[in-house]
């Protein structure tokens, strides 16, 4: 019998945490921009400030409706609850700038911080032999990943195929903000013993952060590679021509396809069956090898 997953309930848009109106989920993640219900409020609540004295109020709830950031500066302002509170990522912080985010230091200081750390979330995962392949991501034919960051950026990672397969690193040299990367060209190492891996980049552009938790836990990686595992965040250079020679969708589902044909191929002389377990991979496959078949092997994967 199957068990049906709960979902997170969908949490309270702003309009009504706001007291605007009575109830409202959001379930766009507070992408209000492309919300048809904030568009509408904000059209009623601009209709109904913009009347005179004259004109005729609006019937019924229509009429009462104001924009929600009016309604919370009628609250003491160490009561205003910051924007981003509402939206659910930090704790309580008072807004002491009247809503006006786009001359707010803090809302920078939080944008910046926020795009680089916020963890990427596929649109869904496809499975190749126990490999995911999310949706809504670029792969590389070196097993890097590109996934596209709100403000234009790139986050960049390993995908689930390498990740899996090199196993657990001891290091992972990450190139420093500011660093150039060009696609194709190695611009990450991992480490493992004495062994050291190349990784291709994906994309060119302008190194604009890298994962800590990656720094210091590399072993770390296996585990969520498409999430708390990414690697890097760059500014593009060349975006739109580059991603002409990415996979996506149905493309990377059959690459995948014929990397791990590749693979049992490379492998059936050194490991014979122990490459399967129950019809998927193993992970850390490459850990039973010789560090020579090691290296051998993780290039072919790596195309480094």
């Amino acid at each position: 019998m199957k068990t049906q997953q709960r979902q997170s309930p969908s949490p309270p848009c702003i309009w009504m945490q706001a007291g605007v109106v009575k109830t409202k989920l959001c379930r766009k993640e507070f992408d209000c921009t492309g919300c048809r219900f904030d568009r509408a409020l904000r059209r009623m609540a601009e209709e109904n400030r913009n009347r005179s004295a004259s004109d005729p109020v609006a019937a019924g709830k229509r009429g009462r409706i104001v924009y929600w950031a009016d309604r919370l500066k009628e609250l003491p302002v160490h009561r205003r609850p910051c924007l981003h509170h509402l939206k659910g990522r930090i704790a309580f912080r008072s807004c002491n700038n009247a809503y006006g985010c786009s001359d707010c230091e803090f809302d920078q200081y939080f944008q910046d911080q926020y795009v680089v750390h916020a963890v990427l979330k596929p649109v869904g995962m496809q499975k190749v032999q126990g490999i995911k392949i999310p949706q809504g991501v670029y792969l590389h034919r070196g097993h890097a990943w590109a996934g596209m960051a709100p403000d234009g950026q790139v986050r960049i990672g390993l995908d689930d195929f390498a990740a899996r397969l090199l196993g657990q690193m001891d290091r992972i040299d990450l190139p420093l903000m500011g660093k150039q990367l060009q696609q194709d060209l190695a611009g990450i190492q991992m480490h493992r013993d004495d062994l050291t891996a190349k990784v291709l980049a994906p994309v060119s552009g302008v190194v604009t952060a890298f994962n800590p938790k990656m720094r210091e836990n590399p072993a770390a990686l296996p585990a969520d590679p498409y999430g708390d595992g990414w690697l890097l965040m760059v500014q593009p250079t060349n975006l739109r021509e580059e991603l002409r020679s990415l996979q996506m969708g149905e493309e990377a589902t059959t690459f995948m396809e014929t990397e791990i044909t590749e693979l049992y191929q490379a492998l059936e002389p050194h490991l014979g069956p122990l490459a399967a377990d129950g019809g998927n991979l193993a992970d850390d496959l490459l850990g039973n090898l010789p560090p020579s078949i090691w290296e051998a092997i993780s290039h072919q994967i790596l195309k480094s």
